[in-house]
């Protein structure tokens, strides 16, 4: 028995010990081969290193973002406020196709004209002025989202070639306007007659690239004058400055739509307020199709906007002029109309349409920012305004609405004719009321001066524009912390009933005649239609516009 157990226990250690000797060749082999991996991968690394096409890794790249609010050294306290207007206007109203001469192709006419015509229309336009007939029909753009970049901007040194540290990008994609922006050595050299100005990054790490750019809002329409943006690796390859400012500038264009008084807002001011108010006012204007008379308007707003003088860039092209920045903006614009929505429009601080009347008010002094509390002020009577049109969509028994309104406890005035006040004393006027009352149109755009919490009170005509009314100044006023109310008129209350009897498509069917193309909506519905307000059925209205100032 112990000789048995004697040869096991030999065996066993046998078998132990084979297969230790085994193990350790293994990890032997193993280590030879971990050692030949990495001496191989070594040599390909190296090889794939000195390759001039080798990929060049994420630290190569150059990071951007969003502009900050406070991201500009020097920033200064941000003045706010504000514009004013009625309505009715210079130019045809929407009843006929869209005829109208971009300002692009009216540039040509004496200033002095110009002028002479604005002052006559100052208040008139502001009460009856309208969009372009096929405006709805141009705005029909892509809703896509820009992809647009912007390179953070420290500003504060006089080395334009340290700050380069991007190329600039050029978002084309949304269809109603384009951006570029430019960070680093920036210059720009304008364009008189047919040639376009020129912006020119100066960076090398910049591709050598080109864009032509309409730095309007609406880049869809006709006479705009392109600018030629581009990047370029070597000083050489740019004009060489000539005079050098250390602030941003933003070049934009007052073409287009420029002079119909909601444009003159949706258009440019409202976008430029959006594009420019994250520099605090240390910001040059270079402005292709510069209207003197237009901008002297609205200077106060202007003089917000920047501390510096507006150049016209194309009258630099005659002085061989070339500027010089750290950072430029080209083009502007705003997503939606007459509004800005912080969650798509990159303001450079998430400022709303509040902002913006706030802005206004501080522009033209204006002393209220709250109306009238019936519910601390008993007796007390809040100040309506009714404006007048004096074209199309008139308000036939506009005294009889006055009288309603009076007998519901408000004090009532009638804005309209011809003007007996200067643009900031309209201005003022303006925000001494509580409600605004108005039929659809450009006179409706004074609600920017209204203080927060006013009310305004639409009168949309007869044929389905509810959804243009609410896009124009339904959303607007409800961004801007009004409270609004429509009023829609009914069939019997237009002068269209009159016209065509209640049979006719015109008056049975609003949804065939919109079907059946623009200009048929253009033409009667807006450009020949005025109403007639039942008295009855507009009582109540007036009693909520009431119970929003409790």
């Amino acid at each position: 028995m112990r000789r048995g157990e004697s040869k096991a226990a030999t065996r066993g250690a046998n078998r132990s010990s084979s297969s230790s000797s085994w193990k350790s060749r293994y990890i032997g082999y193993g280590l030879v081969l971990g050692f030949v991996l990495v001496l191989l991968y070594l040599m390909v690394n190296a090889q794939f290193s000195n390759s001039p096409n080798a990929y060049l890794g994420p630290a190569t790249t150059s990071k951007t973002e969003s502009i900050p609010a406070t991201t500009y050294q020097g920033n200064q306290a941000w003045q706010e406020d504000g514009s004013r207007g009625l309505e009715e206007g210079h130019r045809e109203e929407v009843a006929s196709t869209h005829t109208e001469r971009s300002t692009g192709q009216r540039q040509e006419k004496d200033d002095e004209s110009e002028k002479q015509r604005t002052e006559k229309n100052s208040i008139e336009e502001q009460l009856g002025n309208d969009r372009s007939s096929n405006y709805w029909e141009e705005g029909r753009q892509s809703e896509k989202k820009d992809t647009i970049e912007f390179s953070e901007f420290g500003g504060g040194t006089d080395d334009f070639n340290n700050v380069a540290n991007t190329k600039p990008i050029c978002d084309t994609s949304f269809g109603k306007y384009d951006i570029c922006v430019l960070d680093g050595d920036t210059r720009a050299q304008g364009g008189g007659g047919a040639g376009a100005a020129v912006v020119t990054l100066v960076s090398p790490r910049a591709a050598p690239r080109e864009w032509k750019i309409k730095p309007y809002s609406r880049k869809y329409l006709d006479g705009l004058k392109p600018v030629t943006v581009r990047s370029v690796p070597n000083p050489e390859d740019a004009p060489p400055c000539t005079t050098r400012l250390n602030v941003p500038a933003m070049v934009i264009e007052l073409g287009g739509l420029t002079g119909n008084y909601w444009h003159d807002f949706t258009d440019v001011l409202v976008p430029l307020f959006i594009g420019a108010r994250r520099f605090g006012g240390e910001v040059q204007l270079l402005v292709v199709n510069l209207l003197p008379f237009w901008v002297d308007k609205y200077r106060r707003i202007f003089s917000q906007i920047s501390r510096h003088d507006i150049v016209d860039l194309e009258k630099d092209d005659d002085r061989g002029v070339v500027r010089c920045y750290p950072h430029v903006v080209v083009g502007y614009g705003s997503r939606k109309e007459f509004t800005i929505d912080p969650s798509l429009d990159d303001t450079g601080g998430g400022y709303t349409m509040v902002n913006f009347t706030e802005f206004l008010r501080q522009s033209y002094s204006l002393p209220r920012d709250r109306p009238i509390k019936l519910g601390t002020n008993h007796g007390a009577r809040p100040r309506m305004m009714i404006l007048e049109r004096t074209n199309s969509r008139k308000l036939m028994n506009l005294p009889e609405v006055a009288a309603a309104a009076r007998a519901a406890g408000f004090e009532v005035t009638v804005a309209g004719g011809r003007p007996t006040s200067t643009y900031d004393e309209f201005a003022r006027e303006v925000n001494s009321y509580d409600v605004m009352v108005g039929v659809h149109g450009a006179g409706l755009t004074n609600c920017v001066f209204l203080p927060t919490g006013a009310v305004l009170l639409q009168i949309v005509p007869y044929g389905r524009l509810e959804s243009i009314a609410q896009t124009d100044f339904g959303e607007p006023a409800r961004d801007m912390g009004l409270r609004y109310i429509e009023y829609d008129i009914a069939a019997d209350e237009s002068s269209l009933m009159d016209v065509f009897g209640k049979d006719h498509p015109m008056i049975k069917d609003p949804v065939a005649v919109h079907l059946s193309g623009w200009g048929n909506v253009a033409e009667w519905y807006l450009g020949k239609q005025d109403v007639r307000v039942n008295i009855e059925r507009f009582r109540p209205f007036l009693t909520q516009a009431l119970e929003h100032l409790q």
